[in-house]
């Protein structure tokens, strides 16, 4: 038999395309269209419908940048169509093959009841199912003229409504009535599906050639010039080759409907508003037409903004929910970045998603739905499992540039031991659409073949939402069990999980982090929301300890519950994996900005009031050190970690500064005398304790260098390795001064100028310090630059140890695989260190997250380790001002550092000491942790229980990777000690991790582990 594939796989594509598509909607006929221009932000629902309409017609240009425009859209369905189904198409001027990143629009009735959303591949409403002719038809749409800025690396000033033009962005393309042809529908589902399986089988397999030769009979059969009167016919050629039965071999697929829709991206958050408002429509009126669809959405809070913005959607998905087909799933408040959120931050996305959701629809979430953040941190699995949840999901590893991940299922090692059994689906996309090409590669990349057989894939348009579409139910329903593909079953992913573990309990084990192989800027990019974040949680932490200080020493002081949930839920939502990462558009980053500085105002504000009614009355300086720490000048007694005395005089050496022959000063307090050279740069840190020097021999620390940066994909996200091959060293000093030199600190001044750009530095030494202190005062104006600032450190080290929530990660300093070569640019929170047996070195930073540390090797062969932070990036797309202006950035080099030095030092870099004036009389530690390995035990967190009981919560952990025990010391009568999750609810483990004695709970922790405990105080409420 000859060849003749390609005639008829073209032949298919056109009629497809050119007529059997088109034929799906028939008679129709034009509606009365009217407009009206909502000014200014978007308006609310009864306004829109009520508004004054001017005459507006198909073919005119809508729509400015960001704005809002409301159709009213009228007409009368014609006697002659009864018996017939009749839908609206609404074409707002969509380009077809970008859903969710342009214009889109919600359909009210009259009454103002939400309908469905309209997008590109879902612009029909259906009217009638049985037309009895004469109806009159009344919609309204207010439809968002959001700008296409999703083409990758090419700035825009779209990007933000201040700077968008006024030019109309659209052109109203269809508003019209039709007859919806089912007939139709149906075939041009029987074609594209038995083609896109034909064209992924293999030529030598029979079924493809069974396959074409039915679409060849089925094409015979169809009359171009009357494809509904002939669609019938084809479709019984297709019937017998639709109908046959899967392979027993067959992969198996759970099909789970879902529309990742990131809370901020290419849009601001009040867009992301509308397109969950339009999504969760569509969804619920899917699920009215087809009973088998189950559609998942995670994130609490875009349900929150249903609730609040859209109720009467709201009260739809709620019915849904509770039929369990609308599935919530996630368990946290945003699939947040997981990087670089701190400790406790990750805890309250679980402790606030979860409880949204036990709250509101009394379902506890057992799947963590993450498939779109940029890497997963190794403490993600305690923290899945201390929040009650069993699986974790995600797909964003499949985008890796250099090593392949080997596994799709397998259980997830963390940080401290807890494995989460974790589904990487194979169909490398989180909006499948459920085409042939997608299921055949799903089956074909899944790595478990022979000891596991089934894998999920999520469908649905997302990103910009959408979701799930009628087209993709058809398909499904024809993939349920059909020769040479995928068996495919819509259900939800708690029972693909269930199954999943089942089959596959001895799945192999990953320990550690799933570092992403890409958007490696995004630990860099955005400084400022970085920044705004991290003092964000560090205020957090001071005003939860402060006020829970505070309301138990007090009689007249309220804990502030409703204004900490508040501001903990308004810093989550901005650890979205698009916002905290520095990929969004410009109006994100400036709205971000804006919050941060209110949420800084109202926690500030929170401590003032809380430390002012510890303080009472007096003129004494009170010191109050909110780190978890012993602190200079601080006597906290024992090992206690939150202390309020008043500060002692120290007996430290003071600092002096001496002039350098060659030019530069010497700075001297005793523990480390430090070189400062005539080019500001730090030329030698000589620790001594130890009798070392720090620095390499011959090279310089704090050097800042300029690199070119230009990544080939992604610029916010990404930073390419090549960006090393080129590099400026800043070195040339307009000034050179010192700043200060009082005895108790001395500081050097540099400032220097580059570009377009400037930069202040100083250099700071203050008594009985080990740390030298720095800050970067930048006016940075550089574009596609990125800005590093260089430690060359004299120890060898064979890895580094990064800070990560509740513990640190280990990674190689060398490149000896491709995986380790992979991690040239790495994420650190607090601190990173470095060390040899008996000596090594940390940097500590406020608000820095990228680094990367390489080795070299000494002129005598010894070798030396360069540790770097990444401290500001200009790339242009998303948005084309990122950082540009003004940044303070400070870090600090500890000399002689062990790990403990370094978890200390970090804590105080981020946490100084506050002062107030009083008597002191309440100022007394609310809890102390005592004994020789007390300083091990980090409590990370001292607050009042959320049910508002009185009862005092803190979280610890031991943060060293080794087991510990100390005595926690409450400062308070405790009636009651409860072991609890994230969410404060006491454990179902029987094996205790405390004892209770006479002086206090004896607290015992294996490495990193996490440990909430609850204590319970009589009448506390």
């Amino acid at each position: 038999m000859h060849d003749d594939r390609r005639t008829v796989e073209d032949r298919l594509r056109r009629a497809l395309d050119e007529r059997v598509r088109p034929a799906v909607h028939t008679s129709a006929l034009p509606l009365t269209v009217e407009r009206w221009e909502a000014p200014g932000e978007p308006v609310p629902v009864a306004q829109g419908v009520s508004a004054p309409y001017g005459p507006a017609a198909v073919g005119e240009t809508w729509g400015p940048a960001w704005g809002t425009t409301w159709f009213r859209v009228t007409g009368q369905v014609p006697r002659a169509w009864a018996g017939r189904t009749v839908e609206a198409v609404l074409d707002l001027g969509f380009e077809r093959n970008m859903p969710g990143f342009q214009c889109e629009g919600l359909v009210y009735r009259a009454d103002g009841e939400a309908v469905k959303g309209l997008h590109p591949r879902n612009s029909w409403v259906r009217l009638a199912d049985t037309a009895a002719g004469g109806e009159e038809i009344e919609l309204y749409v207010e439809a968002a003229s959001n700008p296409i800025v999703n083409t990758p690396q090419t700035p825009t000033h779209q990007g933000d409504i201040r700077t968008a033009d006024s030019t109309p962005l659209y052109r109203l393309a269809r508003m019209d009535l039709a007859v919806f042809e089912p007939q139709v529908w149906e075939l041009a589902l029987d074609l594209e599906v038995a083609g896109s399986l034909m064209r992924e089988l293999p030529l030598e397999d029979a079924r493809r050639w069974e396959l074409l030769r039915a679409l060849e009979r089925a094409l015979d059969a169809l009359d171009l010039a009357d494809v509904p009167g002939s669609a019938g016919r084809a479709r019984e050629r297709l019937s017998d080759t639709l109908t046959a039965p899967a392979r027993a071999s067959a992969h198996r697929v759970s099909a789970v409907g879902h529309a990742h829709i990131d809370s901020a991206w290419l849009w601001p958050l009040r867009e992301t508003v509308r397109k969950v408002a339009r999504t969760a429509s569509n969804m619920v009126a899917l699920m009215d037409d087809h009973p088998e669809f189950v559609f998942a959405m995670s994130q609490a809070q875009q349900f929150a903004w249903i609730k609040e913005h859209r109720p009467e959607v709201y009260a739809k998905v709620k019915r849904k929910v509770a039929e369990g087909r609308f599935v919530p799933v996630g368990g946290m408040w945003v699939e947040s970045d997981t990087n670089m959120v701190g400790g406790e931050a990750m805890a309250r996305q679980f402790l606030y998603g979860k409880k949204f959701f036990l709250d509101e629809f009394g379902i506890e979430t057992d799947e963590v739905w993450l498939p779109d953040s940029f890497g997963y941190t190794a403490a993600l699995p305690q923290l899945v499992k201390l929040s009650g949840s069993t699986w974790f999901l995600t797909q964003k590893i499949s985008w890796s540039s250099t090593n392949p991940f080997p596994h799709h299922t397998f259980w997830w090692e963390g940080i401290d031991g807890t494995r989460i059994f974790t589904h990487f689906p194979p169909v490398d996309t989180y909006n499948s659409t459920l085409s042939g090409e997608e299921l055949a590669h799903a089956a074909r990349n899944f790595r478990e073949k022979g000891a596991a057989s089934r894998s999920l894939v999520p469908f649905g348009h997302g990103d910009g939402g959408g979701g799930a579409t009628r087209e993709m139910l058809g398909r499904a329903a024809r993939l349920r069990d059909l020769d040479g593909s995928p068996r495919v079953t819509v259900e939800k992913p708690a029972a693909f999980f269930e199954k999943a573990h089942q089959e596959y309990p001895n799945a192999p084990v990953w320990q550690g982090e799933l570092y992403l192989e890409l958007h490696r800027g995004t630990y860099t990019s955005q400084a400022k929301t970085k920044q705004g974040n991290r003092r964000s949680e560090s205020l957090l932490r001071e005003a939860e300890l402060w006020a829970a200080t505070a309301a138990v020493r007090t009689s007249g002081y309220a804990y502030p519950y409703e204004r900490l949930e508040r501001l903990w839920k308004t810093v989550l939502l901005h650890q979205f994996h698009d916002i905290l990462p520095g990929s969004s558009i410009a109006w994100v980053h400036r709205e971000a900005r804006e919050t941060y500085a209110r949420v800084a105002e109202e926690l500030t504000e929170i401590i003032d009031q809380a430390q002012q009614a510890l303080a009472g009355r007096g003129d004494r300086e009170l010191v109050l050190n909110g780190s978890p720490h012993r602190r200079r000048g601080v006597p906290a007694g024992g090992a206690r970690p939150l202390d309020g005395r008043v500060a002692q005089a120290t007996t430290a050496q003071a600092v002096t500064v001496a002039e350098r022959a060659r030019g530069g000063w010497t700075l001297d307090n005793g523990l480390l005398r430090v070189e400062v050279d005539g080019r500001g740069l730090v030329v030698s840190v000589f620790d001594q304790r130890s009798g070392r020097e720090a620095l390499a021999p011959g090279q310089a620390a704090n050097l800042l260098q300029l690199h070119p940066d230009l990544p080939n994909h992604w610029d916010a996200w990404d930073v390419d390795a090549f960006y090393r091959h080129t590099a400026t060293d800043l070195t040339h000093a307009d000034e050179l001064t010192v700043a200060e030199a009082d005895g108790n600190s001395a500081t050097v001044r540099v400032a220097r100028s580059f570009g377009r750009s400037a930069v202040v530095q100083t250099v700071t030494l203050q008594a009985g310090s080990s740390v030298l202190l720095m800050e970067a005062d930048v006016d940075w104006h550089e574009s596609e630059k990125l800005l590093k600032a260089a430690f060359p450190l004299d120890v060898k080290a064979d890895r580094s140890a990064a800070e990560t929530q509740f513990g640190h990660v280990f990674r190689p300093t060398h490149t000896n695989t491709s995986w380790e070569a992979a991690k040239f640019e790495i994420c650190a929170h607090r601190w990173l260190h470095v060390e040899e047996p008996g000596w090594g070195a940390a940097l500590v930073n406020d608000s820095t997250y990228g680094h990367d540390v390489t080795r070299d090797i000494r002129e005598d062969g010894g070798q030396t380790t360069t540790v770097r932070l990444s401290l500001l990036r200009a790339p242009r797309y998303p948005d084309p001002e990122t950082d540009q202006g003004r940044h303070r950035l400070r870090y600090g080099l500890v000399p002689g550092a062990t790990l403990q030095d370094a978890v200390r030092e970090g804590h105080w870099i981020n946490l100084p000491e506050r002062t107030v004036q009083g008597d002191g009389s309440h100022v007394t530690p609310l809890i102390s942790l005592e004994g020789e390995q007390a300083d091990r035990i980090v409590p990370e967190t001292v607050k009042l229980a959320e049910d508002g009981s009185g009862d005092v919560v803190v979280r610890l952990y031991e943060s060293l990777g080794g087991r510990a025990s100390a005595l926690l010391a409450p400062g308070f009568p405790v009636t009651s000690v409860t072991e609890t999750d994230l969410l404060e609810r006491p454990l179902s483990d029987p094996r205790a991790h405390h004892t209770v004695e006479e002086a206090g709970v004896r607290v015992t922790l294996r490495p990193f582990q996490i440990l909430t405990l609850r204590l319970g105080r009589s009448g506390a409420r």
